[in-house]
């Protein structure tokens, strides 16, 4: 399951391109009045992202922020790897898990892999760029 972290770091990333023409920066507080989100759990979402180089930041009049690369840049699948975690559905198939050892005779493990791919090819098909008005 996807958390509000998730959502709502895709929702101020769509407000971002929708909003932030000829790199303006946007205050955080017109994010959250047009997102219904509060301000205080947006700016915990924003430093995660400013920290992985999605979005940059600046203080001071005319301040806010501002997306780091143009929306079709932007994958949904990092977005959302970035605020969740490894989108894999079981431990074994995350990147740089240890081998299973059952992994020869497992009868559910072509189900996992397959439901991987798919979740993966969804959401990294998905580019910021597709979700903009």
């Amino acid at each position: 399951m996807i958390s509000t972290r998730g959502r709502y770091a895709i929702r101020v990333m769509i407000d971002l391109a929708e909003n932030g023409s000829e790199g303006a920066y946007i205050p955080l507080k017109d994010i959250a009045e047009r997102q219904g989100i509060s301000k205080k759990y947006l700016e915990i979402i924003v430093k995660d992202l400013v920290s992985a180089g999605f979005l940059v930041g600046a203080s001071g009049k005319g301040g806010g922020y501002k997306l780091c690369r143009k929306p079709e840049e932007y994958t949904v699948g990092e977005i959302i790897e970035l605020m969740e975690g490894p989108l894999a559905a079981v431990a074994c198939l995350i990147d740089g898990a240890a081998p299973c050892p059952r992994a020869s005779e497992c009868e559910t493990l072509p189900l996992w892999e397959e439901y991987d791919r798919l979740t993966h090819d969804f959401f990294y098909g998905k580019r910021l760029s597709d979700l903009v008005r």
